[in-house]
């Protein structure tokens, strides 16, 4: 079997579009009617598939990938609220740890976000991390919070920040970390900042979209061009 340096999962199509104009060499590989593009980022050999939003969707399309492709490591690419009001649109959110901020055992005494037998944070690969944290573009690291909902609100954007000093706040990242961790394989999440609620009333996300998901793109690019 073949395998590959890094398995690439993106939720929406822009994103994943951004990840296949820098391939080349590619080929399509069908499993459940799930399309996987196999190929090359410099010299990488690298697997790309489309996961759909969400944390079922990311969980599922990642132990399927993990199942039939010997990959290295899973770098999950793609947009992200802020949290930070810090960060701007297009800045880089580089994962040092995933929680699940939608899940709430709290009633038995654990803190919001625990998980049984994991706990609350979930820690992306130090090498991996510090392989990004090397390109050219500036990089925030720290804890991404991941959810089934997508929040415009600035109140509970800022709820969320303090209870979990997130830098921003996704719909996949936790799940890809989770199934990643409990199948010993390495893990990195990178989001790019497409949405900073001002208020609930307008959302920007479709505006910053393609900005957020090239920066990925160009991010993952240089690490299979100049990394060895």
């Amino acid at each position: 079997m073949e395998r590959y340096d890094f398995g690439i999962i993106a939720a929406m199509q822009e994103e994943f579009d951004a990840i296949y104009e820098i391939m080349s060499k590619t080929k399509q590989i069908v499993y459940y009617e799930k399309e996987f593009m196999c190929g090359k980022i410099g010299d990488k050999n690298c697997i790309l598939v489309l996961s759909g939003v969400g944390k079922v969707n990311a969980a599922r399309t990642t132990q399927l990938m993990l199942d039939k492709f010997e990959v290295n490591a899973v770098i999950n690419v793609g947009s992200a609220g802020a949290l930070n009001e810090e960060l701007g649109y297009g800045d880089i959110v580089l994962s040092t740890a995933l929680v699940q901020h939608d899940f709430d055992i709290t009633c038995f005494g654990h803190p919001k976000g625990y998980i049984s037998d994991i706990g609350v944070e979930i820690k992306a690969d130090d090498k991996l991390i510090e392989m990004f944290e090397k390109t050219s573009m500036k990089v925030v690291k720290g804890t991404i919070a991941t959810g089934d909902q997508f929040y415009n609100s600035p109140e509970i954007k800022r709820a969320l920040r303090e209870t979990f000093h997130a830098e921003c706040d996704d719909m996949e990242g936790a799940a890809v970390a989770q199934v990643c961790m409990l199948c010993h394989v390495p893990f990195v999440v990178i989001r790019s900042i497409s949405d900073k609620p001002k208020s609930e009333e307008k959302v920007d996300f479709y505006e910053y979209l393609e900005l957020a998901s090239k920066r990925c793109a160009k991010m993952i690019e240089e690490v299979a061009k100049n990394h060895k």
